[in-house]
């Protein structure tokens, strides 16, 4: 199981990416003073989203985060009346697939199962 992924953020960006990710069901943790600083963190259901502090954030091309979502089609929903592009990709295993940028600009996959 993956704990954590953690992705470049400019600091003024910081709280449209904790938005982004709570439309996906992740909420806020509070970090210790040190911590604070330097990044925000999301979680939800014990998988976080450590939101890293960069003056020149680096943003991968291709690579991406996939986030299987349970109520999949009211996400696609909310991303979409909050303004976000979302793409409806190639469904794979009878599974619907969204691919939405963060307003950061990272790459994140949604699936509505994951693969069998």
């Amino acid at each position: 199981m993956i704990q954590h992924v953690g992705l470049e953020v400019a600091p003024t960006a910081a709280g449209q990416e904790v938005a982004f990710w709570g439309l996906l069901g992740f909420g806020e943790m509070v970090l210790a003073d040190d911590l604070a600083g330097r990044a925000r963190w999301v979680e939800r259901d014990g998988v976080q989203v450590h939101l890293l502090f960069a003056d020149a954030p680096v943003v991968p091309a291709a690579g991406h985060v996939a986030i299987v979502i349970p109520d999949y089609d009211a996400v696609v929903a909310l991303l979409r009346a909050a303004g976000h592009e979302a793409a409806p990709r190639r469904e794979y295993w009878g599974a619907p697939r969204t691919q939405v940028r963060s307003p950061a600009g990272h790459l994140v996959e949604l699936m509505a199962a994951p693969p069998a």
